[in-house]
């Protein structure tokens, strides 16, 4: 006998979201910031694991001191010489928080997004099925979180709120207290837009806050 009961979507099944995840990245023509004097590189990572029972990207909320001490982030890094950004970002994945990823786990990338501090950050997405307890890095990592992908497609998560200039400023709402701005809130908005609504999403113009340039 038919099971009648719909078959979970990506936003609720893990698998589902592999998928379509892969197919929408695959068709994404990914825009890379080139080469100039000065440029650093750094690479992050979208991870998608369930928490809960529920398909959720981490996020971290960075160590109280050194480089964007106490901002809430991606893990990953600035790019050792001789690798990719896919290299970069699965390595800091691993010594920020302990999870394991390789090349099978990545489902494609979406722009680099050029940051006020001077790198260009390019985000890649990943998901794992079984990733195995989280063991948070303290010299870099204060906190880590999830979201859930339903909590990142509801219509109240991205606001855009006034800027210092005068323009607009996206602040993506994931949870009483969570503001998150960009570069971090341009690439969840970003992953948003292109993964789960399978839509045309640029970002590199999004405005920062000032105190994002540290």
């Amino acid at each position: 006998m038919t099971d009648p009961r719909p078959a979970p979507g990506p936003l609720d099944d893990l698998t589902a979201f592999r998928r379509l995840a892969a197919e929408r990245l695959r068709r994404f023509g990914h825009t890379t910031v080139p080469d100039a004097p000065g440029l650093r590189r750094a690479g992050v990572v979208l991870c998608a694991v369930k928490d809960e029972g529920a398909p959720s990207v981490i996020l971290i909320k960075r160590a109280f001191r050194g480089r964007n001490a106490g901002q809430w982030g991606l893990p990953g890094g600035r790019l050792e010489d001789g690798e990719t950004a896919e290299e970069a970002a699965l390595r800091e994945l691993r010594e920020e928080i302990g999870l394991a990823a390789g090349p099978a786990d990545v489902l494609g990338r979406l722009d680099d997004f050029p940051a006020a501090s001077g790198f260009a950050i390019t985000p890649i997405v990943v998901a794992l099925d079984d990733p195995g307890p989280l063991a948070p890095n303290p010299d870099e990592v204060h906190s880590v979180h999830y979201t859930s992908l339903r909590t990142l497609a509801a219509d109240g998560t991205p606001r855009w709120v006034e800027s210092p200039d005068g323009g607009s400023m996206l602040q993506m709402r994931l949870a009483p207290g969570w503001r998150v701005h960009a570069p971090t809130g341009a690439m969840l908005w970003q992953f948003r837009e292109v993964v789960l609504f399978g839509r045309e999403a640029r970002v590199a113009d999004f405005a920062q806050p000032d105190w994002t340039r540290n």
